[in-house]
């Protein structure tokens, strides 16, 4: 009896564990949840047109092609985490300052982009991506919808949140006949990733090394095949099949397109 009912206990403990879990936690049943809103400061870099925030160090490129548009940050080292936080997403508001818009409107925006320590600066005065400040060093637009711009420098809370994405994910193809680089946008859920694999039509799952920001590396020899993708959260460990995203005749500099996507 005494062993049943600690079997019971052990089941009964685990049970509510995981619910507490889930609840306080930032995934829930397949599901990227928000998480706990944490302060910070933000800045902006560019002018209206955005057109500095092109490119960057997740390797998105052109930002409107990628689907991220002008609602971008760069994040500082202690958010980048050496481009595992390429693609999230951050809620962020503008906190005790006489300079946040009226009614303390929030905006969501990617992380698309590395703001760089400066050393030559004090962390408070200028340095204000010097680990292990957290700090986003928002698109202008972005940052014009949090307050005026000529504050230069906002407290913000912020949280992260679901990447809202309109279809799956996209596949930009760079490197040669024995190397093949992919650079994965418009990714839902968590926005991130830790790892991917790629299939050939002839051979078995290939594991492939990250090269930098979003992009991953295989060397092997692809020509000729058509390409499946898995591709793993990098915050959930939620694993996604990119059936056949690749025709057999695909080529470098092309960008394809999946239905697959997290959720």
């Amino acid at each position: 009896m005494g062993l049943v009912s600690s079997s019971w206990s052990f089941k009964k403990l685990f049970a509510i564990v995981f619910v507490v879990f889930a609840i306080s936690g930032e995934f829930v049943a397949g599901y990227y949840r928000p998480s706990p809103w944490r302060y910070a400061h933000a800045t902006f870099y560019g002018d209206e047109t955005g057109s500095e925030t092109m490119g960057g160090a997740c390797g998105y490129g052109n930002l409107f092609n990628s689907g991220y548009g002008l609602d971008t940050a760069a994040l500082s080292t202690t958010l980048f985490k050496d481009g595992y936080g390429c693609g999230q997403c951050f809620q962020i508001v503008c906190v005790n300052s006489k300079h946040c818009n009226y009614g303390r409107p929030s905006t969501v925006v990617t992380a698309t982009n590395l703001c760089p320590p400066n050393w030559y600066q004090d962390s408070n005065n200028g340095g204000w991506c010097n680990p292990p400040r957290t700090h986003f060093d928002m698109a202008k637009p972005a940052f014009m919808k949090l307050a005026y711009w000529r504050a230069g420098i906002i407290p913000v809370a912020y949280r992260r949140v679901p990447c809202k994405r309109s279809g799956g994910m996209r596949f930009q193809f760079q490197g040669n006949s024995y190397w093949l680089l992919v650079f994965v946008m418009n990714v839902g859920g968590a926005g991130d990733i830790k790892s991917m694999a790629v299939k050939g039509s002839r051979t078995n799952w290939i594991s492939m090394s990250h090269n930098w920001g979003a992009s991953y590396q295989a060397f092997s020899t692809l020509y000729g095949q058509s390409l499946s993708f898995r591709v793993t959260s990098y915050t959930t460990g939620e694993t996604v099949y990119a059936w056949n995203v690749a025709p057999a005749n695909w080529n470098a500099g092309m960008t394809y397109k999946s239905s697959a996507n997290f959720r």
